[in-house]
């Protein structure tokens, strides 16, 4: 049997969820698929291991789809500012005073109340669940995985692990970075793995729940601190924090075989003075780290979006925003489709979708490459330039707010200087 719905969305993540749910308030019947269900939220389970920064261009977005509202009913924690600053030790550190090279973002001074919020990304997805669900237009099929996607002119169609069949006029690959969707039109991808990997550890902290977030950068990588929200009744006077350790693989193996005393005093040890006192570790996860870039973000009847499309560096948690970003482009140009009466899988409107997401992904990779590789060594004249640049993003508010304001998804344009530094680079096979 044969289902037929408007658009299929492979991969109910966040991403996904939010299509599905934008696509069903325009009247578009839309079929979500996906192997799990969300768990239900429970407010005294301790939180996901996996957060997120969600900037303010998010959580608009978010609003627009209904499902801001249900993120806040759960748990989410704003934070007003933003710290970063160099940890590498050499002798050319003296030559600029410490706080010279020490930078903060502040909301108040972008007239803001908040540069955004850390969200479990459990919690974001539950949400966007629940708006999607709410829909009419919205078809959910979860236990289910695609064993097969074939597209002819008039359509496309994909083969659950049921045996059921369901097509449609687009099928939309929103399924993650090891995309099955993108594999089986055969979208080309290029990838390059980081030196780094990256561990995440949740942890318990005296004091109440902080406002800022904030990075210290060190030659194997930074390590960061992003709050959460208060631990209860149950532990009075604690709050909830998620720490990020980037290092090499090695140094994280031995990370991973210690046991929770060993590796809270390797922390203390290892991360910046401005560290609250631990007082719990609750899980930790590691991960590679790797760049990558889908060729083409679409093929015939077939579109990618988020991690289906790009994966970046996580060093500013800006993933899962530029996923929201290509979620919005690509629900406003399908409705201006519908609206035109044309087939949603004209190569007219994807096309316009990757002239328009393709270079502002590029941007935000060439941008995160270009911090990565500018703080990831001790060769002491780059050590001296970045303390310099650092100063002079101190000195410069302007320019330092315009940044802020990039990154908080208020402005669709970086600064002109990183426009210009990201032109003049040579643009790499992957992009």
């Amino acid at each position: 049997m044969t289902q037929a719905f408007d658009i299929i969305i492979v991969g109910a993540g966040m991403v996904g969820a939010a299509l599905a749910t934008g696509l069903g308030q325009q009247g578009v019947k839309v079929a979500l698929i996906d192997r799990a269900t969300p768990a239900d939220f429970d407010e005294h389970a301790s939180p996901d291991i996996r957060v997120s920064a969600l900037s303010a261009g998010s959580e608009r977005y978010l609003q627009s789809l209904g499902a801001w509202p249900g993120i806040l009913a759960m748990r989410a924690t704003p934070y007003r500012r933003l710290a970063v600053w160099d940890e590498t030790p050499h002798p050319l550190s003296k030559l600029l005073p410490g706080t010279l090279t020490q930078v903060e973002f502040n909301a108040a001074n972008l007239g803001a109340s908040h540069l955004g919020h850390i969200v479990e990304n459990s919690i974001t997805q539950r949400a966007l669940w629940q708006t999607a669900e709410r829909e009419p237009d919205v078809s959910l099929f979860t236990g289910q995985a695609i064993t097969a996607l074939h597209q002819t002119a008039e359509s496309a169609t994909v083969s659950l692990e049921d045996g059921n069949q369901l097509s449609a006029q687009l099928v939309i690959g929103a399924d993650g970075a090891l995309s099955q969707v993108r594999d089986m039109s055969g979208i080309g991808v290029t990838r390059d793995q980081y030196q780094q990997q990256a561990m995440v550890i949740s942890v318990r902290y005296q004091g109440e729940v902080e406002d800022i977030t904030w990075q210290g950068f060190f030659p194997s990588g930074p390590r960061a601190f992003l709050p959460l929200h208060s631990a209860g009744s149950n532990n009075p006077g604690e709050s909830w924090g998620s720490l990020v350790w980037y290092d090499s693989p090695d140094r994280l193996a031995e990370l991973k075989a210690m046991d929770d005393q060993q590796l809270m005093a390797a922390i203390t040890k290892a991360f910046p003075k401005r560290l609250p006192t631990l007082t719990h570790i609750d899980a930790s996860a590691s991960f590679p780290i790797a760049r990558q870039h889908a060729k083409h973000y679409f093929s015939h009847r077939v579109v990618l979006a988020g991690d289906a499309a790009h994966t970046i560096n996580p060093l500013a948690g800006q993933g899962v925003n530029l996923g929201f970003q290509d979620a919005q482009c690509l629900q406003g140009l399908l409705k201006e489709a519908r609206r035109n009466g044309d087939d949603l899988a004209s190569s007219h409107w994807l096309k316009l979708y990757e002239q328009q997401r393709r270079p502002a992904n590029r941007r935000m990779m060439l941008a995160m490459d270009l911090f990565y590789h500018l703080f990831s060594n001790a060769i002491p004249p780059v050590h001296l330039a970045r303390n310099i640049g650092l100063g002079a993003a101190r000195a410069l508010p302007f320019a330092r707010n315009r940044v802020a304001r990039y990154a908080m998804g208020l402005d669709d344009q970086p600064p002109a200087l990183i426009r210009e530094l990201a032109n003049r680079l040579p643009i790499p096979n992957w992009l």
